[in-house]
């Protein structure tokens, strides 16, 4: 293994992978679950984590040939199960013991290319795209922790991890900023007037939170359209195209999708801290500039209480 990866392995930093959990809007691996998914999560978050850090933090001409590296391990995985990167052998008895295929992890990698070549988006669509790559995998992963895989519960979990990543997009805007990216839809920019300069400012501008409030909306409906995993209203919700509009479905009811024990405690508190993370914009006011809002502890368990109070 190169020193280089090394640097972007997060056990190996400066933080522990404890501090990196900690900063989080949701319970990564809450010590409600039992010991073996505990390892399993924490395994996944390390290994998504080392692979965003190259992404955003390793030297800018050194990212694609780290990225492929990692690609080059993870190949090694699946086909000797003896891989060099630390985050991958981390990562190994999870693969094995939880069946893991290994696409959901190669798109993670895709997600930290495609950061290197693209910078802005045009559309809420593009951006949907953006998170299969980026976010959308891990709750796959996730589901195979779990032993919970089936075609409607990936449906929702991609709803649920999508949200999620757009929530962070809009805490995010003045750090994606500073390293060169942009994460809100041009064509919303546009409509609400914003140029370029207001991602720069001290204060967050009256157009541009509602640029940020607009999509705070959009990722509160697929929190919505996802909590059918663990007993949320499915009958009066309409799945969300891909330009954030409703569109029509025929299913009704949430038979057959929501997971069980220790899978529904995992994943409602992955939707409470999605939720807890939009209360904390929606109080702010959508200023994310100068001091982006993070959701308060006490929001987040009432959230999760609420969640696995549901029937």
């Amino acid at each position: 293994m190169s020193a280089n990866a090394q640097a972007w392995d997060p056990a190996a930093g400066p933080r522990t992978l404890d501090e990196y959990v900690r900063r989080e809007n949701f319970p990564v691996a809450t010590r409600l679950l039992p010991a073996r998914h505990r390892m399993h999560l924490l395994a996944v978050y390390r290994y998504a984590r080392f692979v965003d850090d190259i992404g955003d933090r390793a030297p800018p001409r050194e990212r694609k040939a780290l990225l492929d590296e990692v690609e080059t391990d993870l190949r090694r995985l699946y086909e000797r199960g003896a891989p060099e990167l630390p985050p991958l052998a981390a990562l190994a008895a999870t693969v094995r013991d939880c069946r893991v295929p290994a696409e959901p992890l190669r798109r993670l990698i895709e997600a930290g290319r495609q950061d290197q070549a693209v910078t802005r988006y045009e559309t809420f669509d593009e951006l949907v795209a953006y998170c299969a790559l980026s976010a959308d995998p891990v709750g796959r992963v996730v589901l195979h922790v779990f032993d919970a895989v089936t075609p409607d519960r990936i449906a929702l979990s991609d709803r649920v991890c999508t949200a999620l990543q757009i929530i962070e997009h809009c805490q995010d805007v003045a750090e994606d900023y500073r390293r060169g990216r942009i994460y809100l839809p041009e064509a919303d920019l546009r409509r609400f007037g914003c140029v370029e300069r207001d991602l720069t400012l001290a204060a967050t501008p009256t157009r541009l939170r509602g640029v940020i409030a607009l999509q705070a909306a959009r990722a509160r409906r697929l929190l919505d359209e996802g909590s059918a995993l663990v007993g949320g209203p499915t009958a009066a919700t309409r799945p969300m195209g891909r330009d954030g509009a409703a569109r029509p479905t025929g299913r009704d009811g949430a038979d057959g999708v929501r997971l069980p024990g220790f899978a529904r405690l995992a994943v409602a508190g992955y939707i409470a801290g999605g939720r807890a993370a939009l209360a904390a914009l929606h109080h702010r006011g959508y200023d994310v500039l100068a001091d982006p809002p993070r959701p308060a502890r006490t929001r987040l368990l009432i959230e999760w209480s609420r969640m696995l109070g549901r029937r």
